[in-house]
Formats: structure tokens, C-alpha cells, sequence
């Protein structure tokens, strides 16, 4: 990210205070920009047509069109925009069910102003970032019906995990591994499969928790 560019990003809350929070928080992070507010799903999707957004801020529980509903339209419509759950609670369905609309992150709204602007960048990146009960929620959940020696991953698939804990993109992989984008999605495919997880998201902390990759080397 060059010296001028910012990330820009939209909250979305039913609630005028915590939008005016998120403001005030954001207005310490120079290269985040906030955009827009929305009080709605909704309204979410609007500023989504009509601004160029780089991250959402999504509450989950909103009157109308609730978090995860939003937040599935969002990555249906604009697969480049990234969304961070930012809520209250940690209710471990809700937390599945987020995660499964593609939401990136999911953090709790005590954060501070640096985790939450680390958790931006990190979104921005495409990298996950998840707060510890998100974390073993996920992981409980891949795991229920599988066990670490019945993964069974090939050398390839685990190189191609490697590089997707690390929050690199399927261009990414595919120019270390050089292969083709078509030949990276068959192998991300394969790794959700024998993992159990619903997205990467879910993918990268099975793989953390399990030790399946190295993760000291950055891409």
C-alpha cells in the first residue's frame, strides 16, 4: 500500500452510538478511511453499488436484513469487498453461520483502536482475523467429524495451505507454485473437502490448530 492510498471502509449498526464509536476510533488510523455509515442491511448494500468499499464493518443482529444476510449478499455481489463481523456476541451460530456467508474476520466490539485497525488491514490483505472464541468455535466445528490423521493431504495441497494461511490470494499461489488459478481452486477444493471446512477462513485455522503447515514464512 503506497504512502496516499487507504483502505476504505464502511461500518454497518442499527445503533447511532456505536457507529459514532467506530468513527472516533477510526479517525486515530491514518491509512483508513471511513466512507460510509449504514444503519441498515439494506442500506449496507447501497453504499456497496455506490462506493468503492474495501471493508465492511458488519453488526449481526439489525432489524430487517440482519447481519449474515447482508453479509452473504455483499460477497455474492462484490467478491473484492472484504467483511469483518463486529458484534457483541459470540454465539457459536452465529459465528458458523457468518463464517459461512463469507465474512473474513469476526471480532468483538470491546476491541481496541489498534486491533480493530490491524484487523482492517489484515481484512484488506485477505487475510483472517478471528477473536479467540470465533477461533475454537471454528475448529470444533471442522473438526467434529474429522481427525488429523484422516486428513490425508498431498504435498501439493499442503504447499497450497501453506500459502493460504498466510492470506495469499489464488494469483498468488498459483505464481509460487506455477501452476494455473484453475489448478489452485481444484486444489483449494480438495483441501475444504478432506478439512471439513465451509470456506479458507475456516480452512486456516484447522491448519493453525493442527500444525499442518509452517507458519514462519511469509509469502
Amino acid at each position: 500500500m503506497s504512502d496516499k492510498e487507504s483502505i476504505r471502509v464502511i461500518s454497518v449498526d442499527d445503533h447511532e452510538i456505536m457507529r459514532g464509536g467506530i468513527k472516533y476510533l477510526l479517525l486515530a488510523v491514518e491509512d483508513v478511511e471511513l466512507i460510509g455509515e449504514a444503519h441498515s442491511g439494506e442500506e449496507a448494500i447501497r453504499l456497496c453499488e455506490t462506493l468503492h468499499v474495501d471493508v465492511v464493518l458488519m453488526d449481526m443482529r439489525m432489524p430487517g436484513m440482519d447481519g449474515i444476510q447482508t453479509t452473504r449478499l455483499i460477497r455474492e455481489r462484490y467478491p473484492d469487498i472484504q467483511v469483518l463481523a463486529l458484534t457483541s456476541f459470540e454465539e457459536e451460530e452465529i459465528i458458523q453461520r457468518v463464517m459461512q456467508a463469507g465474512a473474513i474476520g469476526y471480532l468483538q466490539k470491546g476491541i481496541s483502536v489498534d486491533e480493530l485497525a490491524e484487523a482492517i488491514r489484515s481484512a484488506y490483505a485477505g487475510k483472517p482475523t478471528l477473536s479467540p472464541e470465533a477461533f475454537n468455535v471454528l475448529v470444533h466445528s471442522s473438526t467434529t467429524q474429522s481427525q488429523k490423521h484422516s486428513f490425508d493431504l498431498t504435498e501439493r495441497e499442503l504447499q497450497a495451505l501453506e500459502m493460504l494461511v498466510q492470506g495469499a490470494s489464488n494469483t498468488e499461489i498459483a505464481d509460487n507454485l506455477v501452476i494455473t488459478e484453475a489448478t489452485v481452486k481444484y486444489h483449494i477444493g480438495n483441501i475444504l473437502k478432506k478439512l471439513g471446512a465451509t470456506n479458507r477462513t475456516e480452512a486456516a485455522a484447522l491448519a493453525v490448530q493442527y500444525d499442518l503447515v509452517s507458519k514462519s514464512n511469509d509469502l
